[in-house]
């Protein structure tokens, strides 16, 4: 990756604010972040994109998640299986990210956008309130089948993880919002730190700009789960479907625009 120019870097910390924001409140924040790589770096690998794309998210999540942690009740048994089956799903992902044709890349993340959004559209009390749909082993089963599945996804790809873990959280297991989000960032510590550990070895990281990035984001991230936490659960829900509007639209433009050409 080229050495940016200071008005690059300025553009990239932007995104790195408003990715940290978005993704402490519902997660998602890859998907204004890894496309303003691309528009920056056009040049550069996939991998390369994606490596410093976790390290400067890595930033966020970590500020976001001891935010949620100091002020949301989390159940620790449920987090920490959810947090090492991300891990490791993760790192599985991060090892086939170099072998994923990128075609592949933007259909895939929009019919998950438009299943997630629609879904979560058309049931108006989803995530309220949190009641569980599991309890004992079979509740520490499906959240570890949550993690490894979305984390494996992180790893390989990675925009739009936190938005998955939320709505996977929510409908599957039956967390409100806010628990969801709570427990997506640190499932989401876990999924940063593995496809780093993959991704730093292979010299695909730029530690300049994704630094850089990171302090952005974590700014954002700290901003963002004050004031998820503030606003409470109907706000999480509202913002959680105009990001994934966005984020459909925007992806569904490129979609149109690789089958046109």
């Amino acid at each position: 990756m080229d050495d940016p120019s200071l008005l690059t870097l300025a553009l990239l910390a932007t995104a790195g604010l408003l990715a940290g924001w978005v993704d402490a409140v519902v997660g998602g924040g890859g998907l204004i972040q890894l496309p303003a790589l691309l528009l920056a770096f056009p040049g550069a690998l996939p991998v390369q994109l994606l490596g410093t794309n976790k390290l400067a998210s890595i930033c966020g999540t970590a500020t976001a998640a001891a935010t949620y942690l100091r002020r949301i009740p989390v159940d620790l048994r449920t987090a920490l299986p959810l947090a090492a089956a991300a891990f490791a799903g993760s790192a599985a992902g991060a090892v086939l990210a170099s072998r994923l044709p990128m075609r592949w890349f933007s259909p895939i993340v929009l019919i998950a956008l438009i299943l997630v959004g629609g879904y979560t559209l058309r049931r108006p009390d989803l995530g309220v309130t949190t009641g569980l749909r599991y309890a004992g082993r079979r509740h520490l089963g499906v959240a570890a089948l949550i993690g490894a599945g979305i984390g494996c996804y992180d790893g390989a790809l990675g925009p739009g993880t936190g938005s998955f873990l939320v709505i996977a959280l929510v409908a599957g297991v039956g967390y409100s919002f806010l628990q969801a989000s709570a427990l997506a960032k640190t499932a989401n510590v876990a999924t940063n730190l593995a496809a780093l550990a993959v991704f730093v070895p292979q010299g695909a990281v730029s530690w300049r700009i994704g630094l850089v990035m990171g302090v952005a984001n974590l700014a954002g991230g700290y901003l963002g789960a004050r004031t998820a936490v503030a606003a409470g659960q109907r706000f999480v829900r509202a913002v959680f479907l105009v990001v994934v509007s966005g984020f459909t639209i925007r992806i569904g433009y490129d979609v149109l625009r690789q089958l046109i050409g």
